[in-house]
C-alpha cells in the first residue's frame, strides 16, 4: 500500500482530525485577512492593512472552532457561524472576515444533506448576510465587499450541491454494479440447480429403463439356464445388449460434466421417436407385449420435444414391467393433433397395482415425466384407468421457446459432421 492510500485511509478512519485541520487553516485565513482592508478614501480602488479588534479576533477563534463540529451537526454549526458573522457585520470596525467560516458551514450543509435543504437553507443565508451587510456597514451598499459576501456564499451552496450529487451518483452506480453481480451470482446457481435437476432425471431415466430390462432377462436366465441352455443364452444376450445401451446413455449424459480440455464428449444421436421400434423391441423381449400406434410420421419434432417423447414411453413401459404384472400388456400411441403431439401409454394391469404404483412411483418417475413436459410448455397426467390399468398422457407443443432455444444451443454446441450429430445427448436434453 503505497503512502498516499494510507494517508487517504487515515483521513477516512478520523474524520474530526481533518475537520480540526480545516478549522485552523480557515482560522488562519481569517486573520490573515483581517489585517488587509479596502482604502476608504479611494472607495476601495486601493488596498490597505488593518489592525483587528479585539471583538473581531474573538468572533474569528469561536467561528473556526464551531467549524470542528461541522460534519456532526451541520445545520446548527451554519446557524452559530451564520450568528457570528451577523453580529461580526453590526459591530465590526473595521470589519473581520468571520464570514469565510459561514462559507464553509454552508458548503458542508449542501454537500451532507438534500437538495431542498439547500434550496431553503442556502438562499436564506446568502440574502440575510449579504443584506446585513449592505444595510449595516459603513461604506455604500454597492461595495465590492458587500457584493463578494452574495458571490462566496452562492458559489458555497453550488459547489457542495454538485459534490452531493457526484456522490450519490457514484454510491447509485456501485450499488448497480453490486445489485448486478448478485444477480449474476444468483442466475448461475439457478442454472446449476437446473442442469443438475436435469441430470438426475436422466440418470433415472437411463438407470430405471435398463436395469429393469437386465433384471428381467438375468431372472428368466437364471430359470431356465439348466433346462433350456439356448433360451437362458438369448435371454443373457438381452442383457448384454440393455447393459451396452445403459453404459453409452450413461456415458453420454455424464459427458455434460466434463470440464474444458476433457476428452471429447460422445457425439451419439440423443435418442428421439426414430427409435421407438428399437425401445419397444428391448421390451418385447423381456415378455412385455407392446403394441404402437402412430399418426406423426413426417413430423419434424425439435430435439427436445422429440427426446422427451421418448424418455416419457420409454419410463412408462418400464413402469409397465415394473408393476403390472406378467401378464399385462401395453399400448403406445403417438399422434399429431394440431400444433401439439400426444403420447398415450396405457396397461391393463390390475387395478389395485395401477393404484400402489401410483403411491410407490410418485417419487422420481412421474415426477421427472410432469417435469419434462412443463419444461417444454405442455401437460402430462397419469393415473389408474377406469375397469383397470394405468394411463399416462402427455401433451407436447411441437414448436415452443424452450424447445426452440434447446435446438439452437444444441447445434451451436456440437461438431457439424451430420444431421443427426447436431443433436447428442450433453446439449439436446435441457428439459
Amino acid at each position: 500500500m503505497t503512502t498516499i492510500k494510507r494517508t487517504g485511509n487515515w483521513l477516512r478512519a478520523h474524520p474530526l482530525a481533518v475537520d480540526g485541520a480545516l478549522a485552523a487553516a480557515v482560522l488562519a485565513c481569517m486573520i490573515v485577512g483581517s489585517f488587509v482592508a479596502p482604502d476608504k478614501h479611494d472607495h476601495g480602488k486601493t488596498w490597505g492593512t488593518q489592525t483587528p479588534d479585539a471583538l473581531g479576533l474573538t468572533l474569528m477563534t469561536l467561528a473556526a472552532v464551531t467549524l470542528v463540529f461541522r460534519r456532526r451537526a451541520p445545520l446548527p454549526v451554519l446557524a452559530v457561524t451564520g450568528a457570528l458573522s451577523l453580529l461580526e457585520l453590526v459591530s465590526g470596525d473595521p470589519r473581520t472576515p468571520v464570514v469565510m467560516s459561514a462559507v464553509v458551514a454552508l458548503y458542508t450543509v449542501a454537500s451532507a444533506t438534500d437538495r431542498p435543504t439547500t434550496w431553503r437553507v442556502g438562499p436564506l443565508t446568502m440574502t440575510v448576510l449579504t443584506g446585513v451587510a449592505m444595510l449595516a456597514g459603513s461604506m455604500p451598499w454597492y461595495e465590492q465587499e458587500n457584493l463578494g459576501i452574495f458571490a462566496w456564499t452562492g458559489m458555497a451552496a453550488a459547489a457542495g450541491d454538485a459534490v452531493r450529487s457526484r456522490r450519490a451518483f457514484v454510491h447509485a452506480i456501485r450499488e448497480r454494479a453490486e445489485r448486478a453481480e448478485r444477480t449474476r451470482e444468483e442466475e448461475a446457481r439457478r442454472r446449476v440447480a437446473e442442469e443438475r435437476l436435469r441430470i438426475a432425471r436422466d440418470l433415472h431415466d437411463v438407470v430405471a429403463h435398463h436395469i429393469a430390462l437386465v433384471n428381467v432377462q438375468a431372472g428368466v436366465a437364471a430359470h431356465v439356464m439348466d433346462k433350456r441352455p439356448d433360451q437362458a443364452k438369448e435371454a443373457l444376450a438381452h442383457v448384454r445388449e440393455a447393459s451396452r445401451s445403459a453404459l453409452n446413455e450413461l456415458r453420454a449424459t455424464v459427458g455434460l460434466l466434463r470440464q474444458s480440455g476433457d476428452p471429447e464428449a460422445p457425439t451419439e444421436p440423443a435418442p428421439g421417436l426414430n427409435r421407438l421400434e428399437e425401445l419397444v423391441g428391448t421390451f418385447r423381449s423381456a415378455g412385455l407385449p407392446v403394441e404402437v400406434a402412430r399418426t406423426d410420421q413426417g413430423t419434424a419434432l425439435p430435439a427436445a420435444v422429440d427426446l422427451a417423447a421418448y424418455r416419457i414411453i420409454q419410463e412408462a413401459l418400464t413402469n409397465v414391467r415394473k408393476h403390472a404384472g406378467t401378464e399385462a400388456k401395453a399400448e403406445v400411441s403417438v399422434v399429431r393433433v394440431g400444433p401439439n403431439v400426444e403420447i398415450t401409454v396405457l396397461d391393463n394391469g390390475p387395478g389395485d397395482d395401477a393404484e400402489a404404483r401410483q403411491d410407490k412411483n410418485g417419487g422420481h418417475g412421474l415426477l421427472g415425466m410432469r417435469e419434462r413436459v412443463t419444461a417444454l410448455g405442455g401437460s402430462c397426467t397419469a393415473g389408474p384407468r377406469y375397469g383397470g390399468g394405468f394411463r399416462v398422457h402427455a401433451i407436447l407443443p411441437v414448436k415452443s421457446r424452450t424447445a426452440d432455444t434447446a435446438g439452437d444451443t444444441a447445434s451451436a454446441n456440437v461438431p457439424k459432421t451430420t444431421a443427426a450429430s447436431r443433436r447428442t445427448a450433453p446439449t439436446g436434453d435441457p428439459a
